[in-house]
């Protein structure tokens, strides 16, 4: 996922069909991702990994990465670095890591429950 954003950020146009997506959805979208990935790498792909800690790691992680973005762009001819970019990726990047850690809190309510039944 960072080497897609690289690639896309090295562009000085993005590719056709691009500006149909609103430029903030995008990189909500894009750093959501990111974080998404970030915390499944952080927690060794299991729910019990997915800890408060882990959560706000790859919230870190996924932003500080926004920032090099940014300040990667501003090398790059007709881009430019934008505040408002990099509060969309950290919206987006809490979104998806708040996503996550309510389903998994759906997942264990609903494993109590299902320990909780007795067998027929």
């Amino acid at each position: 996922m960072m080497v897609l954003i690289f690639v896309l950020s090295s562009m000085s146009r993005l590719p056709p069909g691009a500006e149909r997506v609103d430029d903030g959805v995008a990189h909500a979208l894009e750093y959501g991702v990111l974080a998404a990935l970030l915390l499944r790498g952080l927690a060794d792909a299991s729910w019990q990994g997915v800890t408060g800690w882990a959560a706000w790691l790859s919230v870190l992680l996924a932003v500080l990465y926004g920032v090099t973005d940014e300040l990667h762009q501003a090398f790059v001819p007709e881009r430019t670095t934008e505040v408002a970019d990099l509060t969309a990726d950290a919206v987006g990047a809490m979104v998806a890591v708040g996503l996550i850690r309510t389903w998994q809190s759906v997942v264990k309510a609903q494993h109590r429950t299902d320990c909780d039944v007795a067998p027929d």
